[in-house]
């Protein structure tokens, strides 16, 4: 009986931890004139999407932003153990999107876009 409320409360345990997933709001790294951005990320239909919700300059100071509210990242996949993949990011200052995918390790995502086999990876934190 024991060994049951055991493997019980472990399993409880493991489907919260996983359930945290990418949940959250993440600092993005600098674009090239300093800018950061805040993505939160959410449920979209069973994969996750990253919303731009806020934007600051390189003083800090929030500014505002035509892209506030649209899709960063779209449609990325949980693979498991804080790999996520099959999902694009879009770059607003080129308008462009890429296929992506993302590795999360504890407050650390990387995010990497592609074309073809040219790749570039951004370093973001989680803040919330």
């Amino acid at each position: 009986m024991r060994t049951l409320a055991i493997a019980a409360a472990l399993a409880l345990a493991a489907g919260a931890a996983q359930a945290e997933g990418i949940d959250g709001i993440f600092q993005t790294q600098a674009n090239d004139q300093g800018n950061i951005g805040m993505v939160q990320f959410y449920d979209c239909g069973g994969k996750y999407c990253g919303k731009l919700v806020k934007s600051f300059d390189k003083a800090g100071k929030e500014i505002a932003s035509p892209h506030t509210g649209k899709n960063i990242v779209a449609g990325m996949r949980d693979d498991g153990g804080g790999k996520f993949s099959g999902g694009t990011i879009w770059d607003p200052g080129a308008d462009k999107t890429y296929k992506s995918k993302m590795q999360l390790q504890g407050k650390a995502l990387d995010v990497s876009g592609c074309i073809a086999v040219f790749c570039k990876t951004q370093h973001w934190t989680r803040v919330k």
